[in-house]
This record gives C-alpha cells, sequence and structure tokens, in this order.
C-alpha cells in the first residue's frame, strides 16, 4: 500500500492478484466458476471483499490436493455470503473434506504397503510371482496390476 493510500475493504482485480499471487486472468476463471465474487464499481470496475484473499488460497490449497473445482465451489457454498467467514466457518467447511483426506491416505499406505511387498519379491511380475500370483490368478481380474490395484484373490 502507497503512503497516503487509504486501506478499503474491497480490492480492484489487480490488488487482488498482487495480493493472491495470481493473475488477473486467473482470478476472473475463478470467479466465473463462482468461487469468489465482486461487486462492481459505480465506473464499473470490479471490486472483490479482502475475504476473496481466503476463499482464493483455499481454492489453490484444494486444487493441490487434488479436489476439483466441483468439489471446492460446493464446499465453499457453506461459507456466508452477506459476512467476512470466520475461524469457526473455516472449520466446519474444512470438515468437507476430512474424511475424503483420511480416505486417500489410507489408499496411499495401502499402495505402500502392496508395492513394497512386491517389488521385494524381485520378480516385478505378477504374472510369475510365486508369492502374490502364483497361478497368474489375478489374468482373471483384467490387464495390469490387478492384487496392486485393490483385486483380491478369490478365496477358496
Amino acid at each position: 500500500m502507497t503512503a497516503g493510500k487509504k486501506k478499503t475493504d474491497a480490492l480492484t482485480i489487480g490488488e487482488l492478484a498482487e495480493r493472491s499471487g495470481l493473475s488477473v486472468t486467473a482470478i476472473r476463471f475463478y470467479e466465473s466458476k463462482d468461487l469468489i465474487s465482486s461487486n462492481r464499481s459505480p465506473g464499473g470496475q470490479r471490486r472483490f471483499p479482502r475475504s476473496s484473499l481466503r476463499r482464493l488460497s483455499f481454492v489453490k490449497i484444494s486444487q493441490n490436493l487434488g479436489f476439483s473445482l466441483g468439489d471446492i465451489r460446493e464446499a465453499m457454498a457453506t461459507l456466508p455470503d452477506s459476512r467476512t467467514p470466520s475461524k469457526r466457518d473455516w472449520e466446519i467447511l474444512s470438515q468437507h473434506f476430512v474424511a475424503d483426506i483420511d480416505r486417500r491416505i489410507a489408499g496411499l499406505e495401502q499402495l505402500r504397503e502392496n508395492l513394497t511387498s512386491c517389488i521385494g519379491c524381485g520378480c516385478l511380475s505378477l504374472a510369475r510371482c510365486r508369492l502374490y500370483n502364483p497361478q497368474d490368478e489375478a489374468s482373471g481380474f483384467g490387464q495390469g496390476p490387478r492384487f496392486l490395484m485393490g483385486d483380491r484373490p478369490e478365496k477358496t
């Protein structure tokens, strides 16, 4: 903020871009996807509430975690439009993602365990693996590393 410039509750698109580290084009894109909103000044310029900074940060973090814009928009719909979201509002919103993040972690841990076991046997081939696929049972499930993908041999 330059000396003598009054701090307002609204940011121009350029100020929002500078503060968020996003391009003006990206901000327009996120606005078109209803992830943030703006009002128009008497001169027709976009003015964004300061809370847009937190919203954009949440969008970028969520995208980095692999969530779709639709998932993010749905979660952000729980935030109040009439006021700046409080810490409690953000805590409630984050609960939407906790179960999915826990599921992803469990899946990655399972993949790590299975992958280590498979590579550890040395053959690197489920078609020849005497430990996990001795009679090429996995071929009945389809192509690829079926046991690593979650299929299990039938118990007889």
